[in-house]
């Protein structure tokens, strides 16, 4: 496409996250669009204002400030489209994420089939699973009108059978959903989305259209052991925005404002990632992830074919108390290299949860909420890769070769240490073969998914000018051996004809000292049929890397990582590896 013939078009991208509302600007600097600077604000969903738009302002009187670029009018309010004189933007995309989850009732036919496929079309946006009902759970007609009108769910998702499947069961579960919504008052309807058995479309049609808000999309499960569930994806976010706009003081504002281009942060980084996947090597896949105050978000894309999952109650905020719950104090607290008792950390998260706006005020804490974010990313990465287009092996428990991995939220952004972004995303997701991990250090993912909608140009060129930031390329062999054995011998190539030689002993955490930005070849040699994804176990290759932030680093300490069931020894053993990173840094 010639470029220089798309009429520019400047854009507000604002985010409503949990604890902090952030608006970008979008322009074109010398014939192209680049990111011009961020504002932000605390974000005023809840108490006392129960308004996003008050944060929304103050974010934007901050970019305003920051840029010199009026934004804002007293009379006018946000100025759009822009002026002649350059006031203002043309364009304003939202998305947000802010919010408790909305409430989710599934549905389908039998629990390990059409029921996991209505979970997962669930995960795709912040919800929560508050029933289930299915054929086999053995519940009368007047108990699952009971179970619903109890629960009041914000939306119903049924799925179940086969386009050429069985009828008569579903059929009659959908009259106990029909009659427990109109039993109740019409502002209190849930909404009804339809993903199931497409031959009885008209039936379900007929029995609920008139009842509640009904929303018909392509059967997720049209053959057997096949899911196409982005049709479904897409209602989500729409049925996500109606309830939202019920429930958020100030959104049907920004709906004006945005003309409609709102939704959910966990789409828009859905659809950003599935752009990257087609843009990046084709045979590996890519992994955004946001570790945020309430909630993770896991979106991963093989050439386009995109797996979103959102862990709501599980993040560094809110949701710390969440990590908790899921996993255990045992679990957080193996990745500490300080000494702490149980009361004392178990007394944090749970302040944390309460108060997530606040920062931490000496180092210890910031270990708690580093530990925080590993925790929640491997409880995120254990419920995703299992449904991820390519699988390692057959286990399913190991990520698949992916380039780049791509991570955000202020956990990491915010890190005071580079060391310490990488280590999240090194511990928490353990990638295997060779990638590069990114930081999306500016807050850019979701505002450049929404803005992709309206603008691709945009996405394409602000992606293009190395928004990124690259703490490193990351070499993690995958095999068994004894500690200290060596598993790995790399020669590293320099421009300028000198080279380094290294065996890597497995167990072993390593950087290799490459300048940010310096152009290495890497020549591997695994040793014991290791793997380091050239094509198999014990196959050498060479690849092309860019130095990063912390440079080169080959993990050999194994995958998945094991830890001592002596807490002394995990302790020391995360020591020696924040030592490793502080000596680099």
């Amino acid at each position: 496409m010639d470029t220089t013939t798309v009429q520019a078009k400047s854009v507000i991208a604002t985010d409503i996250g949990t604890t902090i509302t952030r608006s970008l600007l979008f322009d074109v600097v010398s014939g192209r669009y680049r990111f011009i600077a961020g504002g932000s604000a605390p974000t005023t969903a809840g108490a006392p204002d129960f308004d996003v738009t008050e944060g929304i302002w103050r974010s934007l009187e901050e970019l305003q400030f920051i840029t010199g670029r009026t934004l804002l009018s007293e009379k006018e309010g946000i100025i759009i489209p822009s002026t002649q004189d350059s006031q203002g933007a043309d364009i304003m995309v939202a998305t947000m994420s802010a919010g408790n989850p909305i409430s989710v009732v599934t549905v389908g036919l039998l629990e390990n089939v059409s029921l996991q496929h209505a979970r997962h079309l669930a995960q795709t946006s912040y919800s929560k699973i508050i029933a289930e009902i299915s054929i086999n759970d053995r519940r009368s007609a007047t108990e699952r009108i009971n179970l619903l009108s109890r629960s009041r769910p914000d939306l119903i998702i049924i799925a179940g059978g086969t386009n050429e499947g069985a009828s008569q069961s579903l059929l009659s579960i959908l009259e106990s959903i029909g009659l427990s919504s109109f039993m109740m008052d019409e502002n209190q309807r849930p909404h009804i989305l339809y993903a199931g058995n497409e031959n009885l479309q008209d039936e379900v049609k007929a029995g609920l259209d008139k009842i509640s808000s009904l929303h018909i999309v392509p059967n997720i499960q049209p053959v057997l052991g096949k899911e196409s569930i982005f049709p479904a994806q897409k209602e989500i976010n729409e049925i996500y925005k109606d309830v939202r706009k019920k429930q958020t003081g100030g959104l049907r504002q920004v709906l004006s404002w945005t003309e409609g281009n709102f939704t959910s942060t966990a789409f828009a980084l859905g659809r950003l990632i599935r752009f990257l996947s087609e843009k990046y090597e084709p045979e590996k896949g890519v992994l955004g992830v946001d570790v945020g105050s309430d909630a993770t978000v896991l979106a991963a894309a093989f050439h386009g074919q995109e797996t979103l999952r959102v862990f709501s109650n599980l993040g560094v905020g809110g949701g710390a108390a969440g990590v908790l719950e899921k996993s255990s104090l045992e679990e957080i607290k193996r990745w500490l290299p300080i000494k702490i008792s149980d009361n004392a950390l178990r007394d944090y998260i749970y302040n944390k949860s309460i108060y997530p706006g606040s920062l931490p005020t000496e180092a210890d804490h910031l270990e708690i909420e580093l530990a925080l974010a590993k925790q929640a990313l491997l409880e995120a990465a254990r419920d995703t890769i299992p449904n991820l287009e390519k699988q390692l092996d057959s286990t399913g428990t190991l990520l698949p070769p992916l380039e780049p991995i791509i991570g955000s939220g202020r956990i990491l952004t915010n890190a005071p240490k580079r060391y310490q972004s990488l280590s999240v995303l090194l511990d928490g997701l353990q990638p295997t073969g060779v990638t590069t991990l990114a930081l999306d250090q500016n807050g850019l993912l979701p505002g450049l998914g929404a803005a992709a909608e309206v603008n691709p140009l945009l996405a394409v060129q602000v992606i293009e000018s190395n928004t990124f930031l690259n703490l490193g390329t990351v070499i993690a062999p995958t095999g068994i051996a004894r500690p200290g054995t060596p598993i790995l011998r790399v020669r590293v190539l320099r421009e300028d004809g000198r080279n380094i030689t290294r065996d890597i002993k497995y167990g072993s955490l390593t950087i290799l000292p490459v300048e940010m930005g310096e152009k290495v070849s890497l020549h591997l040699r695994p040793l014991h049929r290791f793997d380091v994804g050239m094509g198999g176990p014990g196959k050498s290759g060479k690849v092309n890397a860019v130095g990063g932030a912390m440079g080169i680093i080959i993990d050999a300490r194994g995958r998945p990582l094991q830890f001592y069931p002596d807490e002394e020894k995990n302790r020391k053993r995360n020591e020696m590896w924040r030592k490793t990173y502080q000596k680099y840094t």
